[in-house]
């Protein structure tokens, strides 16, 4: 049972004592834009850092072309360097693969068939992966192979040679990836 008190001064109070809300003061017109404008700031400057910091991750930033941040003398002046390249051979001992990477069926069958009249040993056709390849490119794995390369390039005008070991482990040397840029011989 709850324990009964004597009436005290705390019991009674006046109607003027009331008191109704937080007894704050009137608001200021505007007063609510300032958030606003600094959460819009916070996050805009949350945006840039994240940008500089990506392109910083991925080495796209050059500060390098910023007028009066580079001093004239840090500028490396480009010399002209003749690259030796290796002369176009036929070396009868090294394998070819053929793939076809173009729209048209029968290329990786007539780009075999021109090789090995100019000596090559084709030990493979096939498809590659995309039939959207753009070019002809030869690829080969070791530098001593480059003039190679170069031998099967002139029997296939117009493609690239390109150093790559991503066609290692084909079973062949030399991979021939054919491109839509090849045009089958008429006959």
């Amino acid at each position: 049972m709850a324990r009964k008190f004597a009436k005290d001064r705390f019991d009674t109070h006046l109607h003027a004592l009331d008191r109704v809300g937080a007894h704050r003061a009137p608001r200021r017109k505007g007063r609510g834009w300032i958030g606003f404008w600094w959460a819009l700031g916070a996050t805009v400057l949350l945006i840039a850092v994240g940008v500089v910091g990506i392109f910083a991750i991925n080495n796209r930033l050059d500060f390098s072309n910023i007028p009066g941040l580079s001093s004239p003398s840090s500028t490396p002046v480009p010399t002209e360097t003749a690259i030796p390249t290796a002369e176009a051979t036929v070396d009868p001992a090294l394998t070819v693969n053929v793939l076809n990477g173009s729209a048209t069926n029968g290329v990786a069958a007539s780009v075999s068939d021109t090789l090995t009249a100019a000596g090559w040993v084709v030990t493979a056709t096939g498809n590659a992966s995309t039939d959207t390849e753009p070019t002809t490119v030869i690829y080969y794995a070791d530098a001593s192979q480059e003039g190679a390369a170069r031998g099967i390039a002139a029997s296939l005008p117009g493609s690239k040679i390109v150093v790559s070991t991503g066609f290692v482990g084909s079973g062949a040397a030399l991979t021939v990836v054919v491109g839509n840029d090849y045009v089958l011989p008429a006959g």
